[in-house]
C-alpha cells in the first residue's frame, strides 16, 4: 500500500484509499455505508489534515469534533472505523506513532429513550386486535414477530422451507435486503444463524396458512417492503387498544423481555435472539434485568426473615 501512498497524502484521501483496498468486496454493503460515512466526517471535520501531521493531539481534536454532535456510543463507533486504517498506517511507517493512544472518547448525552417494549397485557390487547386472515400480511408478521423475537429483516427472509412443523421450530439462516431492493442477504451475524422454538398454537395457524405456498420464496414479500409500512400498521392496531405505540423493532423488545420476567435465563434469551454475546443482551436489557434482582433481594429477604 505504501508503495502508491506517502505521508504527505491527506488522511481522508488515504482513508479513501484503504477503504478501497482492504473493504471493497469483503464486507457486507450495510457495514460499507458506515464506513462511507465515516469518510464523510473526516472530510467534512479535517479537511487539509495530512497523514504526516496526525499525531494523538490532532487525533483527539477529531474526535472531540465528532464528539460535540454525537452520543458517546456513536463517537467509540467512529473510532473504530478509523483505528484499523490508522494502525495500518502506523505499521507501514507512514506515521510513526500510534496517535490513538490514550484516546478520551467523549460525546453528548443520550437522548432520553422512549417506551420500547409493551407489558404482557399490552401486548395481548394489541394481538387481539390484529386481523389473522387466510393470506400472510403485515399482521401476520406482527403476529410472528411478537412470538419469536425475530428481527424485521429475518422475519422477512422466511420462507415456508424455513418451518420444521413436526419439531416446531423456524430456521433463521437468513435476512431479506429490504434496504437495497431486496434479495436474500446472510444474517447480521454467525449467532443470528439459529432455529427458534414456536408453541402449538402458532404452529396450527402456520401450518394452515403456509400451505401450498411456494417454499423456496419469502413469505410476506410482495414487491417493495418498508420498515415504515409495518410500523404504521403496528401504531394503529396499539391506538385502536390504547397501549403505547412501539415500533417493530420494539416488538423484538418486548418479547425478550416478557421472557425475562417470566424467568428465562438471559443465556436462552441471547441464544432465540441471535445475539452475538450473552453481554449484547445484558447490555440492552439492563432495566428489567435489575427490576428483577430488586425482586430478587424482596424474595430472599422474605425468606429469611421466616427463619425465626
Amino acid at each position: 500500500m505504501s508503495g502508491s501512498i506517502d505521508n504527505e497524502m491527506l488522511f481522508h484521501e488515504y482513508y479513501r484509499q484503504w477503504i478501497r483496498i482492504y473493504k471493497e468486496g469483503a464486507i457486507r454493503e450495510v457495514t460499507m455505508r458506515k464506513y462511507k460515512l465515516t469518510l464523510t466526517w473526516l472530510e467534512k471535520l479535517v479537511p487539509s489534515l495530512k497523514l504526516c501531521d496526525l499525531d494523538r493531539i490532532s487525533y483527539q481534536q477529531l474526535i472531540n469534533g465528532y464528539a460535540q454532535l454525537h452520543e458517546r456510543q456513536t463517537t467509540m463507533d467512529f473510532h473504530h472505523q478509523l483505528k484499523g486504517s490508522i494502525m495500518d498506517a502506523v505499521d507501514e511507517g507512514l506515521i510513526s506513532r500510534d496517535p490513538t493512544r490514550k484516546v478520551i472518547i467523549k460525546g453528548r448525552a443520550p437522548r432520553a429513550k422512549k417506551e420500547k417494549y409493551l407489558n404482557q397485557f399490552e401486548l395481548h390487547a394489541m394481538l387481539s386486535d390484529l386481523d389473522i386472515g387466510a393470506e400472510p400480511s403485515w399482521d401476520w408478521l406482527i403476529l410472528l414477530i411478537a412470538k419469536t423475537g425475530l428481527r424485521f429483516s429475518e422475519a422477512l427472509g422466511l420462507t415456508p422451507d424455513d418451518f420444521d412443523f413436526v419439531h416446531q421450530t423456524l430456521s433463521v439462516n437468513k435476512t431479506w435486503d429490504y434496504k437495497n431492493g431486496g434479495g436474500f442477504v446472510p444474517t447480521k451475524n454467525e449467532a443470528s444463524v439459529r432455529k427458534v422454538q414456536l408453541d402449538w398454537q402458532l404452529i396450527m395457524q402456520l401450518s394452515v396458512l403456509l400451505k401450498g405456498l411456494p417454499p423456496d420464496k419469502p413469505i410476506f414479500v410482495r414487491g417493495n417492503v418498508y420498515n415504515s409500512t409495518a410500523n404504521h400498521v403496528l401504531a394503529r392496531h396499539c391506538k385502536n387498544v390504547d397501549v403505547p405505540v412501539i415500533s417493530i423493532h420494539g416488538l423484538r423488545h418486548t418479547h425478550a423481555s416478557l421472557l425475562l420476567y417470566a424467568g428465562v435465563s438471559i443465556a436462552s434469551v441471547s441464544k432465540r435472539l441471535g445475539h452475538a454475546s450473552m453481554n449484547t443482551t445484558q447490555e440492552i436489557y439492563l432495566h428489567v434485568i435489575r427490576e428483577l434482582e430488586n425482586k430478587d433481594v424482596d424474595i430472599v429477604m422474605r425468606a429469611l426473615s421466616t427463619l425465626m
